[in-house]
């Protein structure tokens, strides 16, 4: 036995070897999505049988299934929305170099302290201070966990965008939806694990904030527009029956050549992948963007019978993204539609151009929190609504807000979210965070823990390194988990 010659004389090279086990992997494919379909209409009833419905298993018991990300592009104003600042209206029109150390701003226009042209009224049992500009939302209070501490390492839109997507401030790494898509797949077959809905402005950044960067390409986001044709080519161009079918046939045919020919054949698996997903959504998508058995009180809910053609817009948007949690996306992000001021960016016209922006998704988002959890969707959905830094408690010029990444709120609702909470503080005029200080690694941190997921355990091989979505920071928010 000590003396027994190899029988392999001459092994194979990697390409033979792929070549001639590539029927296997296949197979092996199949079975992992075989075993990933689940039922989206399954009843929980047991925390534990969650992780039964999750495409591929978390790390340990989530409390969340699905994140809806309210993607407010721009930048709200922290002293305008939910951070009140008496001192503001007490100083208003002074100085501000006079009482504090003000930082170089994104253009160096800095005006007099601002106070806030709106009041703020405190809702629910919690007494949780919101302006009049979001009354819809503030009637949400007790079921929001809201983040008055909020910090980004960023002052310039393009670079904090990438930053609260993909946790980088530089282009090319994935978005938050690709590493939830890829750590825990998809529960639907027929749709995409991570969309977008379009509502009419694409951020700075472009669509890279949405990219699977160096994750395979399947893991990038689907981006759906508003209107009845929410997706390009969504309907077979084909007139005669069965002729689509041929091509797929003919394209998998030659994929699956290629896949034996190459050594690294991410490219072409993705490719077979996004087109099996594309045929399957020729009959899901029509079906999910048709509005006609939604109930006209459910519409009215959501603002869709609104004066504002954006709040009917923003609405909509709402409630297809109840219905994909209702069919299994993992990861929905809603952009803001585009209202005749620029996003949130008010660095001129404040007043007008915030209060048209939250008009349009006040009542859209309210709707969705009170809809969802009628429905008992909030107890497995994560509802996220925040922007990529906040605005100067001072005047840009005479009546706008320059951006201030040293403080700004966000909140968060749902499952595993302690409603009713208010955590972190800033300063007196809302300029800088004095108290529990809280990064977006951490908020992406919070998120997956929240998933099933450890931050620190969810990694990619790339650039002869582990990677992940915190590289390698990140806290969980405790505090504001129930």
């Amino acid at each position: 036995m000590g003396n027994r010659k190899h029988i392999i004389h001459n092994p194979m090279s990697r390409r033979e070897m792929l070549g001639l086990c590539k029927s296997g992997f296949g197979s092996m494919a199949f079975m992992g999505m075989f075993g990933s379909l689940s039922s989206c209409s399954t009843q929980i009833d047991d925390p534990k049988s969650i992780i039964t419905q999750m495409g591929q298993v978390p790390h340990y018991v989530p409390k969340v299934k699905n994140i809806i990300f309210l993607y407010m592009d721009g930048g709200i104003s922290q002293v305008d929305s939910f951070d009140p600042k008496p001192r503001l209206d007490k100083e208003n029109g002074e100085d501000p170099k006079k009482k504090f150390k003000v930082d170089n701003t994104q253009f160096d226009n800095v005006g007099k302290i601002l106070k806030s042209p709106w009041d703020f009224k405190q809702y629910g049992e919690c007494g949780m201070p919101v302006s009049e500009l979001f009354p819809h939302i503030g009637s949400c209070a007790d079921d929001l966990a809201l983040i008055r501490s909020m910090v980004s390492d960023f002052p310039e839109h393009t670079n904090a965008n990438y930053f609260l997507h993909t946790g980088s401030g530089i282009q090319g790494r994935p978005s938050m939806g690709s590493w939830v898509t890829y750590g825990l797949g998809s529960e639907n077959s027929n749709l995409p694990g991570y969309v977008v809905l379009d509502g009419g402005l694409i951020p700075p950044g472009g669509l890279d904030n949405f990219k699977s960067g160096f994750l395979p390409a399947s893991y990038q986001a689907s981006i759906l527009k508003s209107g009845p044709v929410p997706l390009a080519n969504i309907q077979p161009q084909e007139t005669i029956e069965g002729l689509q079918n041929k091509k797929l046939d003919f394209i998998k045919q030659m994929d699956d050549t290629m896949i034996g020919k190459l050594q690294n054949a991410d490219a072409v698996e993705s490719a077979i992948s996004n087109y099996e997903l594309a045929y399957q959504m020729q009959s899901s998508v029509p079906e999910l963007t048709e509005f006609s058995s939604e109930s006209a009180a459910t519409k009215k809910l959501y603002g869709m019978d609104s004066d504002d053609p954006h709040t009917r817009s923003y609405g909509a948007q709402c409630l297809l993204a109840r219905r994909l949690v209702e069919r299994g996306v993992r990861f929905i992000e809603l952009t803001c539609p585009k209202v005749k001021a620029d996003r949130w960016d008010q660095h001129a016209g404040l007043k007008d151009g915030h209060e048209r922006n939250a008009h349009a998704v006040d009542q859209p988002i309210a709707g969705l929190i009170k809809d969802m959890k009628a429905r008992g969707l909030l107890e497995e959905t994560l509802i996220v609504f925040t922007g990529e830094f906040g605005r100067t408690p001072f005047a840009q010029g005479s009546d706008g807000r320059d951006h201030n990444p040293s403080a700004f709120s966000m909140w968060m609702a749902g499952a595993g979210i302690k409603g009713g909470t208010i955590f972190g503080k800033t300063d007196d005029y809302g300029y800088r965070v004095i108290e529990n200080e809280t990064t977006i690694h951490d908020l992406h941190a919070t998120m997956l823990h929240l998933l099933g997921m450890d931050h620190e355990r969810l990694r990619f091989r790339f650039g002869g390194r582990d990677i992940r979505l915190t590289d390698v920071h990140g806290h969980v928010v405790r505090d504001v988990l129930a």
